[in-house]
């Protein structure tokens, strides 16, 4: 549904900001200064307090969830390198939510990808004091997305909801690359190691390597080794995923493995995505799982 009707009194200065935020080359959403907050009970990406083995029930599935909704400023928008987005997130009472808890060091992680689960994005928007948040996205390949916003509202649980934006232009659609146990990305090879099992939770190591020899000195990007997204192929449903330890715990290396636990919710193939730090750049490595059949 279009709710541009509903920002009215929200969108003043949207050129303005917008144009200086390109100009500040804010496209970089992961660069974007929030306050920081990391607790050991975090599951990575601001589901705090879901016990993911208990509920394995996929998250972003809906725009509205536990009473909170995710509403567009706009459903469709033109292709475009750096296309001005903007949201909101509604409370019970259909309020803006204005006060986050941190997760992360992040107030938000927005995830985008194309239904094809091409043009994967990770980024972290702005937040003005009305509650409606605003990032430029790359958006050069037509098609229909889907927005994942990943967030705790201050005092509650973790939410996740989803929402799909149509992008006007030239679609090329992808086939799934098929499961592989390694991929390579900006001269990086990441290794998968670890089995899918459908209605459980499982453990998984990402290694990454360079011309052939295991980088040890990966850098925390968000409190963190790495953050892995995984979705669902065939309804993006987004999963609970949570890393294992922490930087500076004494007890976790900084590579070459970064140990996650999944659980997916049922049989089929899943999309990763796992975004790392190495040499001041965050990369992003893809890969296809399949969740074998549910044992009897």
């Amino acid at each position: 549904m279009n709710a541009t009707g509903k920002f009215a009194g929200f969108t003043v200065g949207l050129v303005v900001i917008f144009g200086a935020a390109l100009a500040l080359g804010s496209v970089a959403g992961p660069d974007v200064a929030e306050p920081a907050a990391h607790t050991a009970g975090d599951d990575g990406h601001g589901a705090a307090g879901h016990d993911a083995a208990a509920d394995p029930t996929p998250g972003g599935l809906s725009p509205t969830a536990d009473g909170y909704t995710l509403e567009l400023a706009s459903d469709q928008v033109t292709a475009g390198p750096a296309v001005p987005v903007q949201f909101r997130i509604t409370n019970p009472s259909g309020v803006p939510v204005t006060d986050y808890t941190p997760e992360h060091e992040k107030l938000l992680h927005l995830i985008v990808v194309r239904r094809d689960l091409a043009g994967f994005q990770h980024v972290h928007p702005t937040l003005d004091a009305a509650g409606t948040w605003s990032v430029p996205l790359d958006l050069t390949r037509g098609g229909d997305y889907r927005v994942f916003a990943d967030f705790t509202p201050a005092g509650g649980e973790g939410v996740t909801l989803g929402t799909d934006l149509r992008v006007a232009g030239t679609y090329d659609p992808q086939e799934l690359p098929a499961p592989a146990p390694t991929t390579i990305v900006d001269g990086y090879t990441v290794t998968l190691d670890g089995t899918l099992r459908p209605g459980e939770t499982s453990n998984v190591t990402l290694s990454v390597s360079r011309d052939g020899l295991p980088v040890t000195d990966l850098q925390p990007y968000l409190g963190a080794y790495g953050h892995l997204v995984a979705l669902r192929t065939t309804d993006l449903g987004y999963l609970h995923v949570h890393p294992d330890g922490h930087p500076g715990d004494g007890v976790t290396a900084a590579g070459p493995g970064i140990d996650f636990a999944v659980t997916a919710p049922s049989a089929g193939d899943y999309r990763l995505f796992l975004d790392f730090q190495h040499a001041g750049a965050v990369h992003t490595a893809e890969f296809t799982a399949t969740a074998g059949p549910e044992e009897k």
